[in-house]
């Protein structure tokens, strides 16, 4: 049960690496292409909420609540399924914590800076 309440936390960080990640490319298209759910308001504040709590994160040095309760419910050394296996293959990198900060900041930036140039459409009232 430990195990797949953890999988299923992987799915979800994943999900949410994918939301954050995916989004700023699909913006830029829509941008071109017109897609208008890519202006939605709601959808691009949520954007950038996502990056910058993951940036603040990374800057403060506090580790994502989600790979740590993932952590907690596999133990030192429970085996991960299959799937928990490629994702983490997939999220995961050795690198120095700096690297990943530096990232995260300049992302952020990058997400805040599509926001002012490619302009979400105001809330209706």
């Amino acid at each position: 049960m430990k195990l797949l309440l953890a999988d299923s936390i992987l799915v979800v960080h994943f999900a949410f690496v994918l939301f954050v990640v995916l989004s700023l490319p699909l913006i830029w298209i829509g941008a071109i292409a017109d897609w208008h759910w890519t202006r939605n308001f709601c959808y691009r504040v949520a954007h950038l909420a996502a990056i910058l709590f993951v940036s603040a994160e990374a800057a403060a040095g506090v580790w994502c609540p989600l790979t740590l309760w993932e952590d907690a419910l596999r133990g030192v050394t429970a085996d991960k399924s299959f799937i928990a296996r490629w994702i983490h293959q997939v999220m995961f990198y050795s690198l120095p914590e700096w690297a990943f900060t530096a990232a995260y900041v300049a992302f952020t930036l990058a997400v805040a800076a599509t926001f002012w140039i490619v302009p979400p459409d105001r809330v209706r009232k």
